[in-house]
């Protein structure tokens, strides 16, 4: 099991730690709800090292991008990130990822799932036909996202970088808490605002943030907080979970990605999913609000009411913002218009929910 920069750290905080992706990481410090809250609310700080980070540089790197991507990153300008997934043969999804341009048609940072990282190199080194200059800085390359409505003018007070004046996907690079070539960006996995700050974890860089953050944020109420607060925060948003939500078998249609899947250039699979566009799709991602009392599980299955197969869960929790039940799972296109009564099998019982939009928090 690898560590991050950060491990000792969390062990310090008495963190419950568990493996995840390979790496060992806190899952939570003083528990779910009240470390939700605290970035809903205000502030707080996850270790998410075990990302994954790849360089393509030179002059077919935005052509390689735009061959093994959906979204269309030729409209990306220098300091601005989009959302984007790797879509396989079949359309399936080999991974969600964000494609950063640090200078437009030379130099792009992909950031991927950590549990994807070799398979992510393979797929993209695997279509690399015109000589594209690839580097994983995975392993050198340490991740913090300062999360939640008050974090980005705390962090300002370390920087002379505008963090605040910073849009949502765009990012800024220079110095931060005395650490030279941080990016930093407007971006996150919570819904609920903040930055993520990439640095290189050599010499005691990783030591210095860690310090300079808790030194301004401890005063003003910011908390360490665990993965299972990042699960909750980013369902309450309806934002995907790779190996939940999406995986090689689910298509960006089905998901309710066709936001970030632009049929304006040609990708892996154009053919498949553009005809998903036109046709329709036997499936969809929806959200789901129980009705009666249970909480939806991945793999529950899902039944209609004359308890026939509909579908499955796919993630759910108990959302601490709003006091429910939530879920999302994948049904078949009958039931999934919003308010369609659905029922979890929850240990062989029917257990009554309904289809609700997403996300569940506004």
């Amino acid at each position: 099991m690898k560590n991050t920069p950060f491990t000792e750290k969390h062990l310090a905080l008495g963190a419950k730690m568990a493996e995840f992706a390979g790496y060992n990481m806190p899952i939570s410090y003083t528990g779910i709800n009240e470390e939700h809250h605290t970035v809903r609310n205000n502030a707080g700080i996850f270790d998410v090292s075990h990302m994954g980070e790849f360089i393509l540089k030179g002059e077919h790197a935005l052509d390689l991008i735009q061959r093994v991507t959906t979204n269309d990153a030729s409209k990306l300008t220098d300091g601005k990130a989009q959302y984007s997934c790797l879509p396989n043969e079949t359309g399936g999804i080999v991974d969600d990822l964000l494609v950063y341009c640090v200078e437009y048609n030379k130099v792009y940072m992909l950031v991927v799932n950590a549990s994807n990282i070799e398979k992510d190199w393979n797929w993209i080194s695997k279509h690399n036909t015109n000589g594209v200059e690839m580097h994983n800085i995975s392993e050198k390359t340490a991740l913090l996202a300062v999360q939640g409505p008050n974090a980005t003018a705390m962090m300002q007070e370390l920087t002379d970088m505008d963090l605040v004046g910073l849009k949502y996907y765009t990012f800024t690079k220079g110095k931060f808490a005395g650490v030279e070539n941080v990016l930093i960006s407007a971006t996150g996995y919570t819904g609920a605002g903040g930055v993520e700050i990439y640095f290189d974890n050599e010499g005691d860089n990783a030591e210095k943030v860690w310090s300079e953050i808790f030194r301004i944020g401890t005063p003003k109420g910011l908390k360490p907080i665990g993965l299972a607060a990042r699960d909750t925060l980013r369902l309450e948003k309806g934002f995907c979970l790779y190996g939940n939500d999406i995986d090689d078998t689910t298509s960006p249609m089905e998901a309710g990605l066709g936001w970030i899947t632009k049929f304006t250039k040609d990708f892996t699979a154009r053919a498949i999913i553009e005809a998903q566009k036109t046709n329709g799709v036997t499936r969809k991602l929806v959200g789901l609000e129980m009705v009666d009392k249970g909480i939806p599980r991945h793999g529950y299955l899902l039944q209609d009411a004359a308890g026939t197969e509909i579908g499955v869960i796919t993630s759910g929790t108990q959302s601490p913002s709003l006091g429910k039940a939530i879920g999302t799972g994948y049904v078949t296109i009958a039931n999934a218009a919003e308010g369609s009564e659905v029922f979890v099998m929850i240990r062989d019982k029917a257990v009554k929910a309904k289809v609700v939009k997403i996300p569940f928090l506004q």
